[in-house]
């Protein structure tokens, strides 16, 4: 156990990270505040970036196929894992956890990349903390690729139901009380329930791998109740949002039974997603990284090479 700047902290040891199956990347790491951050960092460095943004309680892992098209293609991908997922350190205090803390560690990271002209695929919590980081750093990013995600709130002229994606309704006060109320958190579980694909038992493990016990979990415990805790900021997110003008497509999925329909509010009120291809993942669940990766992956490659700023009408 170590002490930071944020909290006491606990460590992933190296060695449940080691053979997973489909994961050749090699490490890297950052110092935020006296946490380690671990991220991949594949291609050339000199290269456009690709930002990949996973959500909950997944990790860097779930890109695993969607980096080769990427870096085959000459791009450079950049997969960080948030405060208490994957291989980055753990606060072992729940109330250690905010929205704003991820939101802050992701802005500090592009910043000290030195990323500009930046892709960002963002998917689940990808999604709630990199459109934050979006309107707060316009100038770092060139286009957006919005999947299965949402930014709670209502941008301007809508009700905050009327912005909800269609299937959160239902489908996330279930999430919610699952993820406080489950005994045994499992977090390879919770992403097969997630996927259409069936997964073998060692990437189930893969998943797991980051939480060997309990004392690891409480950020994927805290996040699901944290979602709407950054509303009135979120509302005034959503203003800025609106007139991102730079290119946005959303790549939601069909089998999406959290964020399913929310491609609606994107499409409908960003300038930048007028015109634009958007596409639905056929036969994807809500970690469509998982079941599409490879067809996702392309899909980032042919939008770098494709989208040109539009004509706002």
């Amino acid at each position: 156990m170590g002490k930071s700047d944020l909290g006491e902290f606990i460590r992933t040891p190296d060695e449940r990270f080691q053979n997973l199956p489909g994961f050749s990347f090699d490490p890297h790491y950052t110092d935020y505040k006296g946490l380690r951050i671990h991220y991949l960092d594949e291609g050339p460095k000199d290269a456009d970036p690709v930002l990949l943004l996973h959500g909950e309680p997944s990790w860097c892992y779930l890109y695993r196929k969607m980096i080769p098209p990427v870096v085959k293609a000459g791009y450079r991908a950049i997969a960080p894992d948030l405060i208490g997922f994957g291989r980055s350190d753990k606060l072992i205090r729940r109330r250690d956890y905010s929205y704003q803390l991820q939101v802050d560690m992701i802005a500090w990271f592009i910043k000290g990349l030195d990323l500009n002209s930046i892709t960002m695929f963002c998917q689940d919590w990808g999604g709630l903390i990199g459109l934050i980081v979006l309107v707060e750093n316009p100038d770092r990013f060139a286009r957006v690729i919005a999947a299965n995600t949402a930014l709670p709130g209502k941008p301007p002229g809508w009700g905050l139901l009327q912005a909800a994606p269609r299937n959160a309704v239902i489908g996330f006060p279930l999430w919610l009380l699952y993820s406080q109320l489950v005994p045994v958190f499992n977090a390879g579980k919770i992403l097969q329930m997630g996927t259409v694909t069936k997964l073998s038992p060692e990437v189930v493990a893969a998943y797991d791998a980051p939480f060997p016990d309990r004392r690891y979990k409480a950020g994927p415990r805290s996040y699901p109740a944290l979602v709407m805790s950054r509303i009135r900021k979120n509302n005034l997110a959503w203003k800025k949002l609106v007139k991102w003008d730079k290119p946005f497509r959303t790549a939601f999925s069909d089998k999406d039974l959290i964020l399913g329909g929310g491609e609606k509010v994107f499409k409908e009120t960003i300038a930048g997603a007028k015109n634009q291809p958007h596409v639905i993942i056929k036969d994807g669940g809500h970690f469509l990284q998982e079941d599409k990766g490879e067809e996702l992956g392309a899909l980032v490659v042919d939008f770098i090479g494709s989208a040109k700023p539009n004509q706002v009408e």
